[in-house]
């Protein structure tokens, strides 16, 4: 059924399991807290998640993971993402991970299907009384033409 979670792969979904190899951490320098360590040691990470090559994501998520990522995505398909929220390597590593997850399983979801609706028709004439009020404050703000 379900192969055991060996610890080398980020379990998202039931589903879906990123492979340890399909990430790419890279440790640098980190803006923010970090006390005299900051200039120093390199705690802030960058992981790299490559949506355009995953084989652990379907088509309709790799999708939907597009729209969600916007500007992290590079022109190539890569999924960055930056952490530098705590001071130490460790956390800022789990961190990312985590957000990667929760980015991966919000795209899994599939969207609800719009049903179609019709507006009643107090709406209608709501709209229609507020459209001739705003109307008649236009009308009455209009300069007076001389009268020749």
């Amino acid at each position: 059924m379900s192969e055991p979670d060996d610890g080398r792969c980020l379990r998202v979904t039931r589903a879906i399991r990123i492979d340890e190899h399909e990430l790419v951490e890279q440790f640098v320098r980190a803006p923010g807290p970090g006390g005299q360590n900051v200039n120093k040691v390199a705690t802030a990470v960058q992981l790299r998640f490559d949506v355009a090559a995953s084989p652990s994501l379907t088509d309709a998520v790799r999708e939907r993971l597009v729209r969600l990522a916007g500007r992290r995505l590079t022109g190539e398909g890569v999924l960055v993402i930056d952490a530098h929220r705590y001071r130490t390597r460790e956390r800022n590593r789990e961190d990312a991970r985590q957000r990667l997850v929760d980015l991966v399983r919000r795209a899994a979801e599939p969207p609800k299907p719009r049903k179609a609706t019709r507006p009643t028709r107090a709406s209608k004439e709501r709209r229609l009384t507020a459209k001739r009020e705003r109307a008649g404050t236009k009308r009455a703000r209009r300069s007076v033409a001389p009268d020749e």
